[in-house]
């Protein structure tokens, strides 16, 4: 991808819609499937910021109109100083969330009803490592196990520490700052940034995009996320994408940890998308693309303009799939709850040293590990 600027299309285009973020409780290994919630992805907000850079701010209205579409969180001001000190080695972390929300257009996506509940749906951590030639992502199984520390939510609500429960009731019970908080603290690792995006703003950037090319290796059906897809190439548009990055009864032991897998050979897609997009497409297209993003995303304050969002995108240009590596944190089954995992800590703390070294996840990290057994039904193509 290069940045590049482009002029103002004249047609604004007031298409996209914002939506607050709720989420339901996950489901986990071997579980029934679920009669009524979805869920959701992050799919990758790295590449919506992609996509700013190749629409371009302009000037005048077309960058006033970009930087109100943008919603922030105050991540530094929520958590103060008690986080982890940040490895001056030219890397930069960013968690990426993708919220699983009950209202608004997500609710009709999602199905269920809009009670108010919040969690999120998918949680990668973005290692950028110096030079940001290439990346390693890490994802989080919302179904893991962890000690969720007191902490203080963007509104300045007070959220006290909870032991043995599901990683995503970090963002449902304290929203983005919590969310931070539990990562830190299970990782040790400082979050340089966070980036989040929705159902509804990811279904249609996905359209936007003129929907995205995936194979798979054998067909996938599962009727709880719509999706029915024979094996072979095919080319998603946003309803087929969100169901396939949602399945986790259609493939792998019908674990999150399967569904994980899929996600990993979307994202490589998607990246793989966004980086041709400025070969063909128009100024228009492009300001409707940059539109669809910067609505689709909830960004920490320190990325809260186009500028400043466009900047970090631009230093992310030179990374495509072939330059990501992607693993799940490593986990095994609950012994006591198949439908819940936990952390195997001696291979994370291989992973997080990995990363805080600024070096790559040594292949031992995830040797032995639960997988969920989905590994290569999706290739990007």
């Amino acid at each position: 991808m290069s940045a590049q600027s482009t002029p103002d299309p004249g047609i604004p285009g007031e298409t996209g819609t914002t939506s607050s973020r709720r989420g339901t409780t996950a489901k986990g290994h071997r579980r029934k499937p679920p009669t009524g919630r979805r869920r959701a992805l992050t799919a990758t907000v790295w590449t919506a910021a992609g996509i700013v850079v190749l629409g371009g701010t302009g000037a005048g209205y077309v960058y006033f109109k970009l930087n109100d579409n943008l919603k922030t969180v105050d991540i530094n001001q929520a958590l103060g100083t008690d986080r982890p000190v940040k490895v001056d080695n030219g890397s930069e972390n960013i968690l990426v969330l993708g919220s699983d929300s009950r209202s608004g257009g997500n609710k009709k996506l999602g199905g269920g009803a809009d009670d108010g509940s919040a969690r999120s749906d998918t949680a990668m951590i973005v290692h950028v490592y110096e030079g940001h030639k290439k990346a390693s992502v890490v994802s989080i199984p919302r179904d893991t196990l962890v000690d969720r520390p007191e902490c203080t939510d963007a509104q300045g609500g007070a959220h006290r520490a909870a032991h043995n429960v599901m990683f995503n009731e970090s963002y449902g019970t304290g929203g983005a700052a919590c969310a931070v908080k539990t990562v830190e603290s299970i990782t040790g690792l400082r979050m340089d940034h966070y980036l989040e995006v929705d159902f509804s703003g990811f279904q249609k950037l996905i359209d936007d995009l003129g929907g995205v090319q995936v194979t798979t290796t054998r067909a996938i059906h599962d009727p709880n996320s719509h999706l029915n897809l024979g094996a072979g190439t095919h080319t998603l548009d946003g309803q087929q994408a969100l169901g396939l990055v949602r399945t986790r009864h259609g493939v792998g032991d019908g674990s999150d940890l399967g569904r994980i897998q899929l996600q990993q050979a979307f994202v490589k897609a998607l990246v793989n998308q966004v980086r041709q997009v400025g070969l063909f497409t128009s100024p228009k297209k492009l300001y409707d693309l940059a539109d669809t993003a910067t609505k689709a995303v909830t960004t920490d304050s320190d990325l809260g303009s186009v500028n400043s969002l466009v900047s970090f995108a631009g230093g992310l240009k030179g990374i495509g799939a072939s330059q990501m590596r992607m693993v799940t944190m490593p986990v095994q089954y609950d012994t006591a709850d198949a439908n819940r995992v936990v952390v195997d800590e001696s291979k994370a703390k291989q992973v997080w040293n990995a990363l805080k070294a600024d070096l790559p996840i040594p292949a031992s990290a995830t040797e032995g590990t639960a997988t969920g057994e989905a590994k290569d039904v999706v290739n990007s193509s």
